[in-house]
């Protein structure tokens, strides 16, 4: 079974530490050591983390003498600003007709009439 790239990225991104990975990408590419600076953990683990962001295509890596810097792409990104974009439309056009119908019944009398009789 074929899983959809929205999902892989998705996936990827729900871990706090490859989207603190990703926010240290986003200044510029460093190398394994760089990223790994900042957390508690080994090496080795980073690299997997690194393995995941590479799998769904959220970095790539190249190869300079020994070392190997790591690198933003940002094209997953942008297909899931897409896909975010399209529900946001959908609540803003929500909350619009929202605070249409809540004026509407602001502005009507309590009699629930606005020709004036009782």
């Amino acid at each position: 079974m074929q899983i959809d790239p929205l999902s892989v990225t998705f996936s990827a991104l729900a871990d706090p530490t490859r989207r603190a990975i990703l926010a240290r990408l986003a200044r510029g590419e460093a190398s394994v050591t760089e990223l790994a600076r900042p957390f508690r953990m080994s090496q080795p683990a980073i690299s997997r983390h690194l393995k995941v962001l590479e799998q769904a295509g959220l970095i790539s890596r190249s190869r300079v003498a020994q070392r190997r810097p790591c690198r933003l792409e940002t094209q997953p990104l942008e297909e899931i600003a897409l896909w975010v974009e399209h529900y946001r439309r959908f609540w803003t056009e929500t909350f619009d007709r929202l605070g249409e119908h809540l004026e509407q019944i602001r502005n009507t009398p309590l009699g629930g009439t606005d020709d004036g009789h009782e």
